[in-house]
């Protein structure tokens, strides 16, 4: 995934300006940055939930810039996304197993097959007994662990995080990541995740950016930026985290 030159500002609110960034397939990366900082609104244009006013989206594997696909093209290249968010965003009214269903649903799949699929999903993050179970009933790291699910139920390529461990303990977060890394290495996947917390790029991104002013102000492999950061923004936050 790579995107070039982007931009977007919400009236004369500047929101981003002039961002590139690439990720190879099959790493995790983080971006990371204060409340603000644009980090949110980068993945949502990433991930082709939001236009940009500049620049281009690319995924690898599709000729044409992915932001400027319409009709069943969009679908499909947006298919290719899953996303993970901090709330959940799971539909109180549905158990685990309806939640993961919805998308499949969506995409018009055959009942038993998609049956199917949300069983292996469910096998997958390790709640094979939650199927029936009310979504309202689960502990915040259950219902992560079915957002994660559904996120992976139209086999994406790319999944985006965003700040998908924050609201979690400390021990169910290190038990998301690892969740998150093990699915990495089984799929093949490419994950993108925003957060503001410096343990979840230590624990588990292999590259990172920090975003500060709607702008990527350093990038690099993980170990590089943490042993000798050149932005205020990233001394910023080690000084933070070492701290806490």
């Amino acid at each position: 995934m790579r995107v070039d030159g982007i931009s977007k500002a919400f009236g004369s609110h500047v929101v981003l300006s002039n961002v590139s960034l690439g990720v190879p397939k099959g790493s995790i990366h983080g971006i990371i940055g204060k409340s603000g900082a644009g980090k949110t609104t980068l993945i949502r244009i990433a991930g082709l939930l939001e236009k940009p006013d500049s620049g281009s989206v690319r995924y690898e594997g599709i000729e044409t810039p992915v932001h400027l696909l319409r009709g069943r093209a969009l679908l499909e290249a947006r298919r290719k996304t899953g996303f993970v968010f901090q709330s959940f965003n799971l539909f109180a009214s549905r158990t685990a197993g309806e939640n993961i269903a919805f998308p499949l649903e969506a995409a018009g799949w055959p009942h038993a097959k998609a049956h199917a699929r949300v069983a292996e999903l469910l096998a997958l993050v390790g709640l094979s007994d939650k199927a029936d179970s009310p979504s309202m009933h689960l502990s915040g790291g259950e219902k992560q662990r079915i957002a994660i699910a559904r996120a992976l139920a139209n086999h994406p390529s790319i999944l985006f995080s965003d700040e998908a461990t924050s609201a979690l303990d400390p021990e169910t977060t290190r038990s998301i990541l690892e969740l998150i890394r093990s699915l990495r290495e089984m799929l093949g996947l490419t994950v993108i995740m925003v957060t503001h917390q410096m343990e979840v790029v230590r624990r588990i991104c292999d590259t990172v950016s920090v975003i500060e002013g709607g702008k990527i102000v350093e990038q690099g492999l993980v170990a590089d930026v943490f042993t000798n950061p050149r932005s205020d923004a990233a001394k910023a936050f080690l000084k933070e985290d070492r701290n806490d």
